[in-house]
């Protein structure tokens, strides 16, 4: 083929022609110096003006008394060693610092609830110097967020929240918050992921990250676009020193929506759609039996009978891959994506069942309390010393994050430093019986630890596990 080698050997050197004549004419273009302020200066400033006013300090605060010594009880002992300050209780305050952002000119404020956690006084700093209390109108463990009410204010400067769904990988942003305690700062950085659920932080999460510097006291603070637009809350890091590597965790400015609108409204608990089925990760192995080529999805384990789920037909084995046609690649990227959904609608599932896609409606209704919840706080000689314990229902198990079709008791709250605390239990156990007899309300509970017991053995359930512990009376 001779006729064709003849074109191929002439453009080589007319390439390499062409590529020296443009070098050429690059280097042959003057240096400018910038001509004005515009081509000087680069800023994120105007950004931050509009911005820093409605990111504020949060700091709580905590009144506590140590015990009083035992040997004070000893008239030989306090003759000889007087006060000095061993009988009288002592008082350490116990101190907490965040950051936190204003959502309403009212003087909403939303922060993480784990800066205001425990905490009986919580004040807030605005730039400009000014204090103000404020009372805790709503905490939400499920997301780690809190709505605090400043008080005696109006009119303040409140944040947008921009639409969190829009936000892409590589999109500029600055974080704002008061981190360790050094006064009001800006960092900046990048989106740099999308939809990490595998953080430990809450459940029902979808965070977005960013490199953007975020250190300890950054938490509750803003994670701002370039139109100066909360597009999430700052939470968390990812470190082995405890200062920034590059690794920060925000919340969605869709979660914070549906979090500060149940504020707005006077709830004290968060409004979420209730799905009512139980989901597990979708393996390697799965996927690739359903004929799938990435495992992203998550297979439904159970289903509530009369729940939502149920009565849209979903089933055991069912496999969700997207919401409203948005892919959900984990059960906590459905949980989050479910929960942001707004309530008295419906929602359109995609389900794989049997190689085939089908679309699902569910509604989204909210989790209802089926017999009341009947709230006792334990007390008498027991393990269970300082426990809040109450019936189980779809809305309490919803609140708790547990398997509503788990039988007995639901541990709702542990006080501080009581026995219960000291022996190990944790918010959503659900005790199932003491001492070989079934627990199946809150009164029951409450009439069996009246009596003192040599030995009690109490059997829980806790993730989906059920242990059985003996502890002495």
């Amino acid at each position: 083929m001779p006729g064709r080698s003849r074109p191929i050997h002439l453009a080589v050197p007319l390439a390499l022609l062409m590529a020296v004549a443009m070098e050429s004419a690059v280097q042959a273009q003057p240096k400018q110096a910038p001509e004005t302020r515009q081509q000087i200066t680069l800023s994120f400033a105007p950004i931050v003006r509009q911005s820093v006013a409605s990111v504020v300090n949060v700091y709580g605060a905590r009144v506590e008394k140590q015990p009083r010594n035992p040997f004070m009880d000893d008239p030989f002992f306090r003759r000889f060693f007087g006060d000095r300050g061993f009988g009288v209780p002592q008082e350490r305050v116990q101190r907490s610092l965040g950051s936190g952002v204003v959502v309403d000119a009212s003087g909403l404020v939303v922060t993480n609830n784990h800066v205001i956690e425990g905490m009986s006084e919580v004040k807030v700093a605005f730039a400009d110097k000014r204090e103000v209390e404020a009372t805790i109108l709503l905490r939400d463990p499920r997301t780690d967020l809190a709505v605090l009410k400043l008080k005696g204010v109006k009119d303040l400067a409140a944040i947008e929240l921009a639409d969190s769904d829009k936000v892409e990988i590589g999109d500029l942003v600055l974080a704002i918050g008061n981190p360790f305690g050094v006064g009001q700062t800006v960092t900046q950085g990048i989106v740099s992921a999308l939809a990490r659920t595998q953080i430990g932080v809450g459940d029902a999460q979808s965070f977005i990250q960013t490199d953007a510097a975020i250190n300890p006291g950054n938490s509750g603070g803003a994670l701002v676009d370039m139109q100066g637009r909360v597009v999430g809350i700052n939470t968390a890091i990812f470190s082995r020193s405890g200062g920034s590597i590059g690794i920060g965790f925000a919340i969605p400015s869709a979660m914070v929506r549906v979090v500060v609108e149940s504020a707005r409204a006077g709830a004290t608990t968060v409004r979420r759609p209730w799905f009512g089925a139980r989901l597990q990760a979708l393996t390697a192995d799965v996927a690739d039996g359903l004929g799938l080529d990435r495992p992203a999805g998550s297979v439904v384990a159970s289903v509530v009978e009369k729940g939502p789920a149920a009565e849209a037909g979903l089933r055991r084995s069912d496999v969700i891959l997207a919401i409203d046609g948005v892919g959900v690649d984990d059960p906590e990227a459905f949980g989050y994506r479910f929960a942001t959904r707004p309530l008295n609608g419906t929602t359109g599932l995609t389900v794989l069942r049997g190689g085939k896609r089908l679309t699902l409606p569910v509604k989204l209704i909210p989790a209802p309390e089926t017999r009341p919840r009947d709230a006792v706080v334990l007390a008498g000689r027991s393990p269970l010393t300082g426990l809040t314990v109450m019936n189980l229902s779809p809305a309490v198990s919803e609140e708790l994050s547990i398997d509503a079709a788990t039988e007995g008791v639901a541990v709702s709250e542990i006080e501080e430093g009581s026995v219960a605390a000291r022996v190990g239990f944790q918010k959503g156990d659900i005790i199932q019986a003491l001492n070989g007899e079934r627990m199946a309300t809150s009164r029951d509970i409450e009439n069996a630890t009246k009596e003192r017991k040599r030995a009690w053995e109490v059997t829980i359930s806790r993730g989906g596990q059920t242990v059985t512990s003996v502890f002495p009376g």
